[in-house]
C-alpha cells in the first residue's frame, strides 16, 4: 500500500469556529427578568426557558408574593406547609445556586414563611445546607424537638462545628501560644530557665569568629510559673435570641481555648439566669445544646457570678459577648466592670462575635463601658484570636474601624 501523503505538506488545521458570546443586551434583560420576577410591569419582555425558568420558579416560591396581591394569575403559590414540597425546593436551590446563596435563601424561607417548625422533621434536616444561622435556629427549637429528630439535629450541628473548628482552631492556638510565650518571657532567667534557641538568635550579632562562639549580652527565658497555667479566660456569653451566631462561634472558641493547657477556660452563658457550661467544654456540641436561646438579659448577675470565681485577677481575661441590652441593674453592672478592671482583670466587651456586620446594641451602655476603659465593639471570628492575644499580653486591643 502506497502512502499517498508521503512528501506532501500536511493539510492546514482548521481553527475551531469561535464561540459566539452572549448578546450583552439580552444577558442584561435576562438578569433583570430574574430579579424582577416576570410580572407584566417588569418591562423586560424576556421569556425564560429551561434552567433559567426553573431557577425563576425556585425564587418565585420564596420571593414571589409581595405585600400587594397581583392582578390576574399569581406568580407563585409559595412553599406552603408541606414538608415534601419544601424538601424538593431545598434540593432545587442547592442545584441552581452556590452554597452561600442557598444559606441566605434558607434563612429567608425560615423568616418569611415560618418554616421553623418543619425543621423538627428529620427529612427536612437532611435536605438543608448546614450553616451557623441554621444552627442558631435549631438551638432555639431543640427543646421542642421530638426524639426522632434530635439525633439528626445534633448531626447537623456537629457538621457545622467541625467545619468551624477546622477553619479557626489552628490559627487560634498558634496566635495565643505566641502571646503566652511573650507574656511569660523574662530578661534575667535562671540558668535552667534560659531559652537557648531564642537567646542565640537574639545575640547573633555578637558572634566572635576567632572563638567560634556567641557571647550573649541578653538572656531570654521563662519564669518558673510559666510551666503551669499562665492565664485564665472567662467567656461570658449572652444567649438571648439575637445573639445566636455569637453563641455558636463562642462555643467553638471556648472548646479551642480549653484544649490549651496553659489557659484555664471558663464558659458561662446567661439570660435572666446563669449557667456554667465549663464541664462540657471538651465537646462544643454539648455546650450548644446546653444553651437556651431566647429570654431576657441580666448582665449584672452574670458578671457577679464570673467575678466571684476569679482567683488571679492580674492573670485573668474576661470576655463579655453581649448586645448590652441590660434587663438587670445597670449601675451595678458598670460597678462590677470597674471593680474587675481596678483589680487587674483585662476586660473585653464584644457586641457580637460573628460575620454578620454591625449589630444592634445599647449605645448608652457601650459608651459607659468605653468611659471605664473597656470599649465595646463587634468582632469577626477571624479577628478574635488577635483580640485575645492582645488581651493576654495586656496590649491595646485591635479594635476595627467603625464602618
Amino acid at each position: 500500500m502506497t502512502d499517498t501523503t508521503a512528501g506532501q505538506a500536511p493539510a492546514p488545521v482548521q481553527a475551531p469556529a469561535p464561540v459566539q458570546a452572549a448578546d450583552p443586551a439580552r444577558e442584561r434583560l435576562r438578569r433583570w427578568r430574574l430579579v424582577l420576577g416576570g410580572d407584566q410591569a417588569d418591562g423586560t419582555g424576556c421569556t425564560l426557558t429551561g434552567r433559567d425558568a426553573a431557577m425563576d420558579g425556585a425564587l418565585a416560591a420564596l420571593y414571589g408574593k409581595g405585600d400587594k396581591p397581583q392582578a390576574g394569575r399569581e406568580r407563585a403559590a409559595g412553599l406552603g406547609a408541606s414538608a415534601p414540597s419544601v424538601a424538593r425546593w431545598l434540593g432545587d436551590i442547592r442545584d441552581y445556586f452556590p452554597s452561600s446563596v442557598v444559606q441566605v435563601m434558607q434563612r429567608d424561607a425560615i423568616d418569611r414563611l415560618g418554616l421553623a417548625s418543619l425543621l423538627l422533621e428529620p427529612e427536612m434536616l437532611q435536605a438543608v445546607e448546614p450553616d451557623v444561622h441554621l444552627v442558631g435556629t435549631l438551638l432555639s427549637l431543640h427543646r421542642a424537638m421530638p426524639d426522632t429528630t434530635r439525633e439528626t439535629a445534633r448531626a447537623v450541628v456537629r457538621k457545622v462545628v467541625e467545619e468551624l473548628e477546622k477553619r479557626l482552631a489552628t490559627r487560634t492556638r498558634a496566635t495565643l501560644t505566641g502571646a503566652l510565650d511573650r507574656s511569660a518571657r523574662v530578661q534575667r532567667p535562671r540558668h535552667h530557665d534560659i531559652d537557648w534557641n531564642r537567646t542565640i538568635a537574639a545575640n547573633l550579632k555578637h558572634y566572635l569568629p576567632e572563638y567560634r562562639t556567641v557571647v550573649p549580652e541578653r538572656l531570654i527565658g521563662y519564669g518558673r510559673a510559666a510551666r503551669s497555667v499562665k492565664k485564665e479566660v472567662v467567656l461570658c456569653i449572652d444567649q438571648s435570641g439575637s445573639m445566636a451566631a455569637s453563641v455558636v462561634y463562642a462555643s467553638v472558641f471556648g472548646a479551642v481555648l480549653a484544649s490549651m493547657r496553659s489557659i484555664s477556660t471558663r464558659l458561662v452563658v446567661f439570660d435572666t439566669a446563669v449557667v456554667d457550661l465549663t464541664d462540657q467544654l471538651d465537646d462544643p456540641v454539648d455546650v450548644l445544646f446546653g444553651t437556651q436561646l431566647g429570654g431576657g438579659t441580666d448582665i449584672n448577675r452574670a458578671l457577679a457570678y464570673c467575678q466571684e470565681r476569679i482567683t488571679r485577677p492580674a492573670e485573668t481575661v474576661v470576655v463579655l459577648i453581649s448586645d448590652l441590652y441590660e434587663g438587670g441593674i445597670r449601675d451595678e453592672m458598670l460597678k462590677r466592670v470597674a471593680a474587675m478592671k481596678a483589680s487587674g482583670v483585662q476586660f473585653v466587651a464584644l457586641l457580637a462575635l460573628s460575620d454578620e456586620g454591625a449589630p444592634a446594641y445599647d449605645r448608652e451602655h457601650a459608651a459607659a463601658l468605653a468611659a471605664l476603659g473597656a470599649p465595646a465593639f463587634a468582632c469577626t471570628p477571624d479577628l478574635f484570636p488577635e483580640v485575645m492575644a492582645a488581651a493576654l499580653e495586656k496590649r491595646p486591643l485591635p479594635i476595627p474601624d467603625p464602618a
